[in-house]
């Protein structure tokens, strides 16, 4: 087969490197992608929004799948341009990406559909969304409606801090995507992250993972796209995860349906499992970054039959996947300064020494010099992963090659699955 793969981050590296290992897999095409993704294929320079190039790109390697990896190119309507164009695509259309891209459109849509989640109200006026706070008790939570690359959601401590984060959304701090916000209740309990496939009408549970949004060791410091993971999380009984699939994924993929979208591609469902069962705390229309990682290295199944049921609706022919008896973590290392301000530019050097077949580096925000100096160049920068016969060992596998990496300019938490790590002890 020829695939093109659309993406450029650690989740897309992820992809590659588990595409790359398919036997089924003849050519391998990845735009734009980035330094460490040019050991699994052809790297060419289209923007994951440029939808018309990126048509024409797969129409010239005649690619028999077109494999969407950032939320970004969902929104811009690839899935609905490469069906136009005939071409089998693993991700849903824009209408169904507003599952994720439009926050106010996911909470209605639970609404509609009786998807349990917790109480919120939508905002465009700043005046407003301050007096809508009194519909709530502290902490209140505080999230631009669109896209904000995991950045725009604010837990408020007190209404002083609420209030704030009212004002910086709509004040243009995430331009388009805060122009309208929406305050949710704050949910008690622990968080989780299930990924479930479909072709249009088949569902199928695809693995699951617990993941680290603030930027700090103990949980502090603002909310990231996430500084790391670990799968499989402990969290995930069976019976939760089949709470799950029967009251959150099975229902969002009928809903979707229903109003004329049907879904062909993953559906990330982040949830809080609360005393009460699991409720949505929302839908990504595309693998986790960095959720994706961990479940690569424990996915025993060839992911390409997979990728391609879904887009060609043949997923019921399938078996469910064979995942490894191992766990995996991924320690993601970010540039100083992230999210906020990020200090790119910055030189990285022993990333791409040999760590053992336990460990892999997915880059995530590099650059290289002609001269083959590697660089950072975005906030999330490398993902440092390992495998393990249980999670310390993992862990410890992970932790020894960070110690290898001499990188100055970046950061890491040193806690990562410290859940995990207290049951296990």
């Amino acid at each position: 087969m020829n695939i093109l793969l659309v993406g450029s981050g650690g989740r897309e590296h992820a992809l590659a490197w588990k595409i790359a290992a398919s036997p089924l897999l003849a050519r391998l095409v990845i735009a734009p992608g980035n330094p460490g993704m040019a050991a699994q294929g052809e790297l060419r320079p289209i923007k994951p929004t440029d939808v018309p190039a990126l048509v024409a790109l797969a129409e010239e390697i005649r690619a028999d799948l077109v494999v969407i990896g950032p939320e970004t190119s969902v929104e811009a309507g690839l899935a609905d341009a490469l069906a136009e164009a005939g071409i089998p695509c693993f991700g849903p259309t824009a209408f169904a990406g507003q599952l994720e891209s439009s926050k106010a459109f996911t909470k209605g849509f639970c609404d509609r559909h009786g998807l349990p989640t917790g109480a919120y109200a939508v905002f465009d006026d700043a005046g407003a969304a301050k007096a809508g706070l009194s519909q709530f008790q502290p902490p209140y939570v505080i999230k631009a409606d669109g896209l904000a690359a995991g950045k725009g959601v604010v837990i408020a401590q007190d209404r002083a801090a609420a209030e704030a984060a009212i004002d910086d959304a709509l004040g243009g701090r995430f331009g388009a995507a805060g122009s309208r916000v929406v305050i949710e209740e704050f949910l008690e309990g622990e968080i989780g992250s299930l990924f479930a496939l479909c072709d249009g009408s088949t569902a199928m549970v695809f693995g699951a993972a617990q993941d680290h949004k603030r930027a700090f060791d103990g949980e502090q410091g603002p909310n990231t796209g996430g500084m790391g993971t670990y799968s499989p999380a402990p969290v995930f009984t069976p019976e939760l995860v089949d709470e799950v699939r029967s009251q959150l994924a099975e229902p969002a993929f009928d809903g979707i349906a229903d109003e004329g979208a049907p879904y062909r591609g993953v559906l990330f469902v982040e949830l809080m499992a609360t005393a009460d069962g699991p409720k949505l705390v929302e839908f990504n229309t595309r693998f986790g970054d960095p959720e994706c990682q961990v479940l690569m290295l424990r996915l025993e199944s060839d992911l390409v039959p997979y990728l391609e049921a879904c887009a060609n609706g043949t997923l019921g022919h399938l078996s469910p996947p064979v995942w490894r008896d191992e766990a995996a973590i991924c320690v993601v290392l970010a540039a100083k300064g992230y999210p906020d301000k990020p200090e790119v530019g910055t030189v990285i050097k022993g990333a791409e020494q040999d760590f053992g077949p336990d460990v892999v580096i997915f880059h995530a925000g590099t650059s290289r010099d002609a001269d083959g100096t590697l660089r950072a160049s975005g906030g999330r920068v490398l993902n440092v992963c390992a495998r393990g016969e249980t999670f310390v060992e993992a862990r410890e596998r992970a932790y020894a090659a960070i110690a290898r990496i001499d990188w100055p300019g970046g950061f890491h938490r040193t806690d990562i699955g410290w859940r995990a790590l207290a049951r296990e002890a």
